[in-house]
């Protein structure tokens, strides 16, 4: 059994609305149920915005068009599904795979896959994309979390994990030496199971990108997101194209052995002139992994959709991508940033 996952909501990952498939590991009692936009209080007390964005002028702004019929899935049964909905239930465990309404939740919890979502449900910063509520901790952590994922890890019989996190830079190294430890905890209680760590950019600090990498992990993954041209639009000001793709050169260098990955959000207003730019770019920070899927407003507070990518477009992405030396890009309209990650190294665009 695997666990994988997706993105997106911070996405640095955030993921995407991207967030997908993860857990929040914690033995508090569940958020109570905001309003979309509207301000409350997270369960360690943290004042927050529900799903990260504000009722603004985007607001206003309708998608550029109704959904297509290839975005369409099927309502989340079946008996592996329920099983993992249990396991949830029972372990007090909170849902970005629920929470952000990813698309992919009937397909994931169906094969019994997650990701599991480190750090609190709270993060420090506000993309125009992500669906993740957004506040201070004021440095609050679970300390138990290294354990409780280790359980999880070790319940659910997981050959493949992936980790992603909020963003928490009311945190002097971000966060780095608690991710690292959920990441040892892992390979002590499950020292068979491979680890993937969608990580936040650590406001490009090396030091801690290095302490994520010597926990041990199969692959390190940060997201570009989007475009260079378009990432203050869509990404907190804190973050950056050039940051990200940083961080994804030193972590290569740093550890070759481990595989490095990143993705893009299509649908924003990017030209195929910027696409193909951001991937000679990527390309050039020896990031072995690329993926591609559909921007999906999370909320109306969020961007809106500029354009849907037709599944004969994100073909000729993948094609492009692969003839410019990429391990492999696994694209298409509901790809996430971890999608059937345990499969990427298959080549075959992940079974799509």
């Amino acid at each position: 059994m695997v666990l994988s996952a997706e993105v997106s909501a911070r996405g640095d990952g955030h993921l995407f609305p991207f967030i997908s498939r993860r857990f929040f590991m914690t033995t508090e009692v569940p958020i109570i149920r905001a309003r979309s936009g509207s301000k409350f209080i997270s369960p360690q007390g943290t004042k927050a915005i529900k799903d990260g964005m504000r009722p603004s002028d985007l607001t206003e702004i309708p998608d550029s068009a109704p959904k297509p019929s290839w975005l369409r899935v099927r309502i989340p049964s079946g008996v592996r599904y329920q099983e993992v909905r249990e396991i949830v239930e029972t372990h007090k465990l909170n849902t970005v795979c629920a929470e952000s309404k990813c698309p992919n939740i009937a397909e994931c919890w169906g094969r019994g896959t997650a990701t599991l979502m480190l750090m609190g449900s709270v993060c420090t910063r506000a993309c125009k994309f992500c669906a993740v509520s957004t506040g201070n901790p004021h440095g609050w952590l679970d300390h138990n979390e290294p354990t409780s994922v280790a359980d999880a890890v070790a319940l659910m019989q997981l050959k493949y994990v992936v980790l992603t996190s909020v963003d928490r830079d009311d945190l002097i190294d971000g966060g780095a030496g608690h991710y690292a430890a959920c990441i040892r905890a892992i390979h002590e209680r499950s020292p068979k199971t491979a680890v993937e760590a969608l990580t936040p950019d650590f406001r490009g600090d090396h030091g801690c990108v290095e302490k994520i990498l010597d926990a041990g992990l199969t692959t390190f993954a940060q997201n570009v997101e989007t475009v260079e041209r378009l990432t203050h639009v869509v990404r907190d000001a804190r973050a950056g194209y050039h940051q990200t793709l940083d961080v994804l050169a030193h972590a290569k260098a740093y550890a070759p052995q481990t595989l490095t990955k990143t993705s893009i959000m299509l649908g924003l207003g990017e030209t195929d002139e910027e696409i193909e730019q951001a991937m000679d770019d990527i390309r050039a920070a020896n990031v072995d992994i690329l993926t591609f899927g559909q921007y999906m407003r999370p909320t109306a507070n969020h961007l809106p959709v500029r354009r849907f990518v037709t599944p004969e477009q994100f073909r000729a992405y993948r094609d492009l991508g692969l003839s410019k030396g990429f391990r492999e890009v696994v694209s298409g309209a509901l790809v996430r940033s971890s999608y059937r990650a345990e499969q990427v190294l298959e080549k075959e665009n992940v079974g799509l």
